[in-house]
């Protein structure tokens, strides 16, 4: 078995009709997952369930990986424009062996990307992403007559996961929310769940083109946003990226309530009802250190990983944990959700807003971050760094300058000829001064 080439950390990403991500790709990459994934239960024609989120290039793609998962035998299930987390959840629901979501997340519009679920709506783990890869330079005999696969259109499947989404949530009635819904994959279905959830709500960015999707908008342009919120007198504004498997925040007087500060309020809220397994959160290495600090104050344990939601995940599930996300605003709710789910977490959120009383800055006033400074330092060799004992020992004497009121993290790119330097101390004067001369270090290495 080879190594990965294709898979990044969130599937297959690029240009689309680019280099990489071409129709022949989507083909192949469709073909390969069906048959790899079926493999494991040969009792049934496959299932695969279809989403993507509305860029332009989305329709070719789904075209493509539709005629992909058909050549392979599978039957493709084709649920439209919803958002990542929807596919996961209709995966599950309906028992499918596989899924397929066709979106770039973030990304600018001309990217599109595709990502994979297997049977109960999970990524795929390392090895059978490896398998999938390898498994496009198949050329063996395909199905013909009858054993081809057939393509239906689940109309119900917008309404299926707004229920999933509604079932166990309390009423927002006296909530009202901005929701930028980025011209994305959200911008039906988290206006009308909001809704139906009994806040009053106001949508912004929800009128997709095909084009204007992350155009100056949604979770990576929160200005629009912060300006929204204001002017409607709202309680809170949440934004969403393209797929909408991520939510960051907006408190009423505009202040950006990011994905830390989100952790912590709904780790305090489950932990009070009882649902904080283990009293414990799992995040990233990149969580600011405040977080750390006002989970001690809560006593609430911190479990952290490498960055990416990927490795998030396996903690969850390696650990039985209930709450775990990042930074971006991607949390993961293990008992309601296989990935992360943006109008999950708006709702968890809106939901202990409602239930406390409390406005979103005192709920989220318990995490003071920490100034934040980093430092991306072109090198010649990335090892050579990790080996330095200069870098070491510079590493370690501002950490014992800093004490327990600072943190730094150095962290190579996993694309790029780059050492992220990153110092986090209590004021941004000190992170600036620490992480230039670390920096310094950093790139004298040899």
């Amino acid at each position: 078995m080879g190594e990965r080439r294709l898979f990044g950390t969130d599937g297959v990403r690029g240009l689309a009709n680019g280099e990489l991500l071409t129709p022949e790709l989507a083909v192949a990459l469709s073909a390969s997952a069906a048959r790899v994934l079926a493999e494991r239960d040969r009792s049934h024609r496959p299932v695969a369930v279809v989403g993507r989120d509305p860029r332009a290039s989305g329709e070719m793609l789904e075209a493509a990986v539709v005629a992909g998962l058909t050549s392979a035998g599978a039957d493709a299930v084709r649920v439209g424009v919803l958002p990542t987390p929807a596919v996961a959840h209709l995966v599950d629901a309906l028992g499918a062996d596989l899924g397929v979501m066709i979106s770039a997340s973030h990304n600018p519009m001309p990217d599109n990307g595709i990502k994979l679920f297997a049977s109960g709506g999970h990524k795929l783990p390392d090895a059978l992403e490896v398998a999938v890869e390898d498994g496009l330079r198949d050329t063996g005999p395909r199905p013909t007559g009858a054993a081809i696969g057939r393509v239906r259109d689940l109309a119900d499947a917008a309404e299926r996961y707004t229920a999933h989404l509604l079932d166990g949530t309390p009423s927002l009635a006296g909530l009202r929310v901005v929701v930028d819904c980025a011209h994305g994959a959200a911008s039906a279905v988290a206006p009308d769940a909001y809704r139906r959830a009994g806040a009053e709500v106001v949508a912004l960015h929800a009128e997709p083109d095909g084009l204007n999707i992350n155009d100056g908008v949604g979770s990576t342009h929160l200005g629009p946003l912060q300006d929204a919120v204001r002017e409607h007198g709202a309680d809170l504004g949440v934004a969403h990226d393209g797929d909408a498997d991520r939510c960051l925040a907006v408190d009423a007087a505009g202040a950006v309530v990011d994905g830390d500060r989100i952790m912590a309020v709904l780790a305090v809220a489950m932990r009070d009802a009882g649902e904080l397994a283990e009293d414990t959160l799992v995040t990233t290495v990149m969580s600011n250190l405040g977080l750390h600090l006002a989970m001690e104050a809560a006593g609430i344990a911190v479990r952290t990983t490498a960055v990416g939601d990927r490795y998030v995940l396996e903690e969850l599930r390696a650990g039985g944990f209930t709450l775990g996300g990042e930074q971006s605003g991607h949390l993961v709710l293990p008992a309601r959700s296989t990935t992360g789910d943006g109008l999950l977490t708006a709702l968890r959120l809106m939901a202990r807003m409602a239930g406390t009383g409390s406005s979103l800055a005192e709920l989220a006033g318990i995490v003071t971050p920490l100034p934040q400074v980093l430092h991306n330092v072109v090198v010649a060799d990335k090892a050579a760094v990790a080996d330095s004992a200069a870098v070491r020992d510079a590493v370690e004497a501002a950490q014992v300058e800093l004490g327990g009121t600072g943190r730094v993290l150095l962290r190579p790119s996993g694309t790029e000829q780059l050492v992220r330097v990153m110092v986090e101390a209590p004021t941004e004067e000190q992170a600036r001064d620490t992480a230039v001369r670390l920096a310094e270090v950093v790139a004298a290495a040899h």
